[in-house]
């Protein structure tokens, strides 16, 4: 395969990286999305994003928690 038959492949921000997660998250997705996230997202932001998703997570759980206790 020669170098000019490879489309450039673009890199996504962080904010699409974000929305990206939120999305795989909550479990919703369409299929055209989901394509084109694979080629144009960066690794680094999906974990970052990820990790970031997942504190969030576990500070509304805690927040809750204590309200219902509280």
């Amino acid at each position: 395969m020669s170098t000019s038959d490879q489309k450039p492949v673009r890199q996504t921000s962080f904010l699409a990286t974000l929305a990206a997660v939120f999305w795989s998250f909550v479990g919703l997705r369409r299929k055209k999305d989901y394509d084109k996230d694979i080629t144009g997202l960066n690794p680094v932001y999906v974990i970052i994003a990820g990790l970031l998703g997942v504190a969030i997570f576990i500070a509304i759980l805690i927040t809750v928690v204590k309200m219902v206790v509280g």
